[in-house]
């Protein structure tokens, strides 16, 4: 019976020393660190020997960079991503813009030279290079007009990117280390770092802390192996180059002039007789005219002599709105068409001698605002070296209207006009003010997060809206309609018209005008022939309210849409605050 029980023990004392081999095992190759080396080609996610790992302020880019010829080039998106969004890039004639205070610098796809204005420069490699989904710009080029600094390094090609100044935290390795792809030993091992090695550190942890290596690796070290945390400053030694704008010296006071045909000109005597403390007047002279650039006029020199004598500055306006057979966006995104309209319109500066120019480009696309604020810019380079002035119209700020970026216009223009009204217009699916006083707030308080108060000209209107509303035909029916939520009881309509209309129309309906708080304005509603008519009345008070708001925030002045829509006594008023 012994001799039958040794064996079984035997086995059984096997099997559980095989059991305990394998839980130990188990257990070191849980604890043991994982010697795996990551290839850092696969770190950096590169398919290929042209690729480049882009590293900016130690985080890796899903965007590669190019070596083309041993030179490192940087796609166009990237380059305005990340570095300076002030380059511009015309795909249509394969060129590349950059908008300096006093120059514009050019280059053309694969060519080694570029231009400052009219003065040649040349690198031993092409500036920039294009394919057919975007543009490949040398990083030497960018870093003449960009605050960055850069490394490259090889195996693999990657290039340290620095744009944020200041204070980092670092610490030296207190140890002979490894750096992880996450933060556990199983992770496979990005570098080895040697004793006393000098990393930045990212995020601390308890057991694994974030770190970055000075040649762009980011990964996990264990927190033990790390010594004490000291502050390292990051200094820039890009010089900023300093923006000039032609200020006046007085509160603008300014009234567009609403020039329709070349006759109209004529009434400038009896049109200014009317009004009081006007220092710059806006004729409607120029639009767009064609798909060249080329712009048709309206001007007058007797009009701008007769304005001088009196006193006036002439801002004339140009707009994109009049001919519309005109593709303005195709305009603006051909850089020769652009110079052709800019050249026409500095032509036209001179040749009657008016003061400054008034751009007013609406109704544009986002796809075309990159091209816009770089007409603005080239624009802003002529004026200035002809002693032009340039403003600019915009809508009150709203997400769909961003792309105007009237933080970059600020830069290159010397006012920027906010026209803070048309809150309700003609397509609106309710009545409303044109510009109540709270739509006038907003709009000043957003334009000022990006524009100075000294360049900021607030525009104003001499105008209200009449809406109607007239009753549905009794022959509709609401369970007739597919959607019973879009049944509308009455017809809205509505239509435009000045100050001295709206107070005939006030009197011959023997309406009550009734002040609003909430609008800043006056509100009238009256019936006539079973129609409803409401009108937010634009009047003195109105207006009041609204040059109090250019008083409180000190802007440079204001500008009022548009000449013979106001009452003559509204003068007074305007005078009261800008004189």
């Amino acid at each position: 019976m012994k001799k039958k029980f040794v064996p079984v023990l035997a086995a059984g004392a096997l099997i559980v020393v095989i059991i305990c081999f394998m839980l130990l095992g188990s257990i070191i190759e849980k604890y043991t660190p994982s010697k795996e080396h990551m290839n850092l080609s696969d770190y950096y996610n590169l398919s290929s020997e042209q690729d480049v790992a882009l590293i900016l302020n130690n985080q890796v880019l899903d965007a590669k960079g190019k070596l083309l010829n041993g030179t490192v080039y940087l796609d166009y998106e990237t380059v305005r991503s990340n570095l300076n969004d002030r380059f511009y890039w015309d795909h249509n004639e394969n060129k590349l813009l950059y908008t300096t205070a006093t120059d514009l610098i050019s280059a053309d796809a694969d060519s080694t030279s570029y231009y400052v204005t009219k003065d040649s420069h040349s690198l031993d490699h092409a500036v920039v290079k294009a394919d057919a989904q975007t543009a490949y710009i040398a990083i030497d080029f960018l870093k003449l007009y960009s605050d960055f600094s850069y490394e490259v390094l090889e195996s693999p090609n990657r290039v340290i990117l620095t744009t944020a100044w200041g204070d980092y935290t670092t610490a030296p390795a207190k140890q002979k280390t490894q750096v992880r792809q996450k933060g556990g030993i199983k992770s496979p091992i990005l570098a080895d770092i040697d004793k006393n090695t000098e990393v930045t550190v990212l995020e601390t942890g308890d057991t694994w802390t974030k770190i970055s290596t000075a040649d762009g690796i980011i990964g996990y070290v264990k927190s033990k192996a790390l010594g004490t945390t000291s502050a390292k400053t990051l200094t820039s030694d890009y010089v900023s180059e300093e923006f000039t704008h032609i200020k006046k010296d007085f509160k603008i006071n300014m009234a567009w002039h609403q020039i329709t045909n070349a006759d109209a000109n004529t009434t400038i005597a009896s049109v200014l007789q009317n009004t009081k403390g006007i220092n710059v007047i806006s004729p409607t002279w120029f639009y767009l005219n064609d798909n060249n650039g080329n712009i048709a006029s309206l001007a007058s020199s007797d009009y701008v002599n007769y304005c001088h004598q009196n006193g006036i500055e002439v801002w004339a306006l140009v707009s994109n709105l009049e001919n519309k057979d005109v593709d303005t966006t195709s305009v603006l995104t051909y850089t020769s068409k652009r110079e052709n309209l800019i050249n026409n319109l500095i032509s036209a500066a001179i040749q009657y001698n008016f003061d400054g120019i008034n751009v007013d480009f609406e109704a544009l696309s986002s796809e075309v605002g990159d091209s816009y604020i770089q007409f603005i810019r080239e624009l802003s380079l002529k004026c200035a070296n002809n002693g032009i002035v340039l403003s600019v119209d915009d809508y009150v700020p709203t997400s769909y209207t961003a792309f105007y970026n009237r933080a970059e216009q600020a830069v290159f223009a010397d006012y920027v006009v906010v026209m803070a009204y048309d809150e309700h217009y003609s397509g609106s699916e309710e009545a409303g003010s044109v510009a109540s006083i709270n739509f006038v707030k907003e709009g000043v308080a957003n334009t000022l997060k990006e524009v100075p108060a000294d360049q900021l000209i607030l525009g104003m209107p001499f105008y209200a809206r009449v809406w109607s509303e007239t009753p549905a035909d009794d022959t509709t029916d609401a369970d007739d309609t597919t959607d019973a939520d879009s049944y509308q009881l009455f017809t809205l309509d509505s239509y435009a018209t000045g100050m001295s209309e709206i107070q005939k129309l006030i009197s011959a309906n023997a309406a009550e005008p009734v002040w609003s708080d909430a609008d800043g304005q006056y509100y009238v509603q009256y019936e006539n022939n079973g129609v409803t008519y409401k009108i937010w009345v634009e009047d003195a008070a109105s207006l009041e309210e609204k040059l109090k708001v250019l008083q409180e925030n000190q802007l440079a002045g204001g500008s009022f849409w548009k000449l013979g829509l106001e009452l003559p006594s509204i003068w007074d008023t305007v005078i009261k605050y800008i004189n």
